[in-house]
């Protein structure tokens, strides 16, 4: 009688975590990748024929989930790093707390001004100030003139206005 695969994993569960800590470090990391182990094992069960080969198997399987969550890791982190670099400085006023807290509160507020406007204000806004693209950059990419692009932009930008003075958060001197 073969065994079920809960109890095949069950008796290799423990020296695949260890082996997993030894590369990953982490109890969490070795919690993700054995959960991704064990979902490979389960899903591809069938290929196994002879029960005391199961080990050796399972290991290969970890080892390999353990190599493509540390790879995974690395380009998220480098997508953090790319993130950070691109934020500017940070000045004696952000790093206050109750400063940090309302522009975190008022960058929300201009998301939701901004989530109001029609779509195509939305695009072209964010285009220009998160892409920091040039007006000619974002004609060329939308198939629009130079000066379609600043019409755009303006008619965007005073729509964006109109909703953060509303919400009190632009006056109409600024």
């Amino acid at each position: 009688m073969k065994p079920e695969p809960a109890q095949l994993l069950q008796q290799h569960e423990r020296w695949l975590r260890t082996a997993l800590y030894a590369r990953l470090r982490s109890p969490v990391e070795v919690d993700d990748v054995m959960q991704e182990t064990v979902t490979a094992a389960l899903e591809n069960w069938q290929q196994i024929r002879d029960p005391s080969a199961v080990g050796p198997w399972l290991y290969k399987i970890a080892i390999r989930k353990a190599l493509l969550y540390r790879r995974k890791q690395g380009r998220i982190r480098k997508l953090h790093d790319a993130v950070e670099q691109n934020l500017p400085p940070k000045t004696n006023a952000e790093s206050n707390p109750l400063d940090w807290l309302l522009a975190e509160e008022r960058n929300e507020l201009v998301r939701q001004a901004l989530n109001e406007l029609p779509r195509r204000d939305a695009e072209i806004l964010l285009l220009k100030y998160t892409e920091q693209w040039s007006y000619r950059e974002i004609s060329e990419r939308l198939g629009v003139s130079t000066s379609a692009v600043e019409a755009r932009l303006h008619r965007a930008r005073q729509r964006l206005r109109e909703r953060l003075v509303a919400r009190e958060i632009f006056s109409t001197a600024t």
